[in-house]
C-alpha cells in the first residue's frame, strides 16, 4: 500500500528494486547520453551552423569515415551571435566552404584542384590575398580536412551533425507533449475521480469522445489548424497524449479516496485542493510516471512518423524522421545508412524509455504488494 506523502523519486524501496534490473539501468544510462547529446547539442556537433544545414552539394552521400580537404574562403557578412544563442541556435557560417584535392602555391596565387566528384576535379586559382584578408594569417591555416564520422546526407550535409541536433527536437517534443498531457489528464482526472456524479459523467463523455478519435489523425487535425512547425508540432502532441493519463489518474483517486488517511482528512475539514495535492497525488505518482515513460517513447515516435510524412517538423530543421524521409531512397541502393542511422536512434530511445517505464512498473507493483 502506498504510505502518504511518499513520491516515487523519494522511496529507497522502489529505488532499490528498480536498480536490480540491470536493462533498465542501462536503459536509464542510454537516456543519460541523449540528454547530454541534447543539452550540448550545437557545442559538440561538427557543424554547429544553425539547424546544422551546411551544404556541400559535392559531397553527396559519402560514406561513414569520409574525409575530405576544404579552402576556407571567409564571407564578409556573418551575424554575430550571443553565447547563449549560440548554444540554442548555432553560429552563422563564417566560410564558404570548397572542397580540393591538391593545392600549390604559385607566387601571390593559390592554384588548386576544385573536387567536383569523384571522377572530376576542376583546376583553379585565387589570389592569396582574396582569402587571406585582412588577417594576415598563413594561407595554409584556410586548408582544413574534415571527417564526416557518419558520413553525409543527400545535399552533402553533415549526418552526425545532423543526428545530435536532431536528438535535441525528439526529446524536447517527447518532454513538452508529456507536460502538456500529464497537466491535463492529472487535472480532469483527478477532478472526476474526487467529485464522481454529474462531474465525472461530464468529463468521461468528454474523455471517451476524444478517445474514439485515432491519435493520428487527431494530430493531423490540431496541425491543420495550428500549422506547421516546431512548436504546433508539441503543442499538438501534448493535446492527443492526456486521456490516457486523465483514465488513469481517475481510476487511482476513485480507489484511493475511499482509504482511511483520506477519509480522516475530510473530517479534519481539510480542503479538497489540499487533500487532492498532499494526500492523493503524491500516492498515485507511480502509475502515473510509468505512464509517462511510455507516452514520452510515443511521442517520439509520433513525431518521427509526422515528419516522414511531411507534416511534421520542416526543413531543414532536423528530425529523426525527417532525415529518413529524406534518406529512404538510399534504402534500396549501396548506401542504406543514410537512413538507417537515424531509425536506429529513434529504436534506441523508444526502446530505453520503454524498457524503463517497464522497470518502474514492476518496482511499484511489488512495493504495492
Amino acid at each position: 500500500m502506498y504510505m502518504p506523502f511518499q513520491l516515487f523519486f523519494f522511496s529507497n524501496t522502489v529505488w532499490k528494486r528498480f536498480r536490480r534490473n540491470g536493462l533498465a539501468m542501462v536503459s536509464l544510462v542510454v537516456i543519460g547520453l541523449f540528454v547530454c547529446v541534447a543539452v550540448l547539442g550545437y557545442i559538440i556537433a561538427p557543424d554547429n551552423t544553425p539547424h546544422a544545414d551546411l551544404q556541400t552539394i559535392e559531397l553527396q552521400a559519402k560514406p561513414p569515415g569520409y574525409q575530405q580537404s576544404f579552402l576556407l574562403i571567409p564571407l564578409t557578412a556573418v551575424e554575430k551571435k550571443s553565447w547563449l544563442t549560440a548554444i540554442l541556435q548555432g553560429r552563422p557560417a563564417r566560410f564558404k566552404y570548397i572542397p580540393i584535392q591538391q593545392y600549390s602555391i604559385q607566387g601571390n596565387q593559390l592554384e588548386f584542384q576544385r573536387y567536383i566528384d569523384e571522377d572530376t576535379t576542376v583546376l583553379e586559382k585565387m589570389s592569396i590575398q582574396d582569402i587571406v584578408g585582412v588577417s594576415k594569417q598563413p594561407i595554409q591555416t584556410f586548408i582544413v580536412q574534415k571527417t564526416f564520422w557518419l558520413g553525409t546526407d543527400m545535399l552533402g550535409r553533415d549526418l552526425l551533425s545532423r543526428l545530435i541536433i536532431g536528438t535535441r527536437t525528439s526529446l524536447s517534443v517527447g518532454l513538452v507533449a508529456v507536460l502538456i498531457s500529464l497537466l491535463i489528464g492529472i487535472g480532469l482526472g483527478s477532478v472526476a475521480g474526487y467529485y464522481g456524479k454529474w462531474v465525472d459523467a461530464l468529463i468521461m463523455w468528454g474523455i471517451n469522445v476524444v478517445w474514439s478519435i485515432p491519435t493520428v489523425l487527431l494530430v493531423f487535425a490540431f496541425t491543420i489548424s495550428m500549422g506547421k512547425g516546431f512548436w504546433q508540432i508539441l503543442i499538438a502532441i501534448g493535446l492527443t497524449m492526456w486521456v490516457n493519463v486523465a483514465r488513469l489518474v481517475r481510476g487511482q483517486v476513485m480507489q484511493t479516496k475511499s482509504l482511511e488517511y483520506v477519509q480522516a482528512a475530510q473530517i479534519m475539514g481539510l480542503s479538497t485542493t489540499s487533500i487532492l495535492f498532499k494526500h492523493i497525488l503524491p500516492n498515485i505518482s507511480g502509475p502515473v510516471m510509468v505512464l509517462a515513460a511510455s507516452n514520452f517513447a510515443m511521442a517520439i515516435i509520433i513525431e518521427a512518423g509526422l515528419s516522414f510524412l511531411g507534416i511534421g517538423l520542416q526543413p531543414p530543421q532536423p528530425s529523426w524522421g525527417l532525415m529518413i524521409k529524406e534518406n529512404y531512397h538510399f534504402i534500396i541502393t549501396s548506401k542504406p545508412f543514410l537512413a538507417l542511422i537515424p531509425g536506429f536512434a529513434i529504436m534506441l530511445l523508444v526502446l530505453a524509455f520503454t524498457v524503463v517505464g517497464n522497470a518502474l512498473r514492476d518496482a511499484f507493483h511489488q512495493q504495492s504488494n
